[in-house]
């Protein structure tokens, strides 16, 4: 099991957006396809607080649960891209 699970709807592009970042570095990931439906996405809802998607759980860093598409690719970037340290 991957310390990175995303939350994600195929054909969403913010989602894809997040993987391609996730491809990009060579991260070893989960996913967890949610419901079309927000009122279904209950799984999603308790790890966030929210039933948007994409959502990451980072388990090596302590990341439960960040959602935004953006948030997500600049985290990925300075956690694991060219901004770690």
């Amino acid at each position: 099991m991957a310390d990175i699970t995303m939350y994600e709807l195929p054909g969403c592009p913010y989602c894809a957006k997040v993987r391609s970042k996730l491809d990009e570095l060579e991260i070893e990931y989960d996913t967890i396809e949610v419901p079309r439906s927000h009122d279904d996405r209950t799984e999603v809802q308790e790890v966030s607080g929210q039933t948007g998607v994409p959502v990451i759980v980072d388990e090596a860093n302590g990341i439960d649960g960040m959602s935004e598409s953006d948030d997500i690719v600049e985290y990925l970037e300075e956690t694991y891209g060219s901004g770690a340290a």
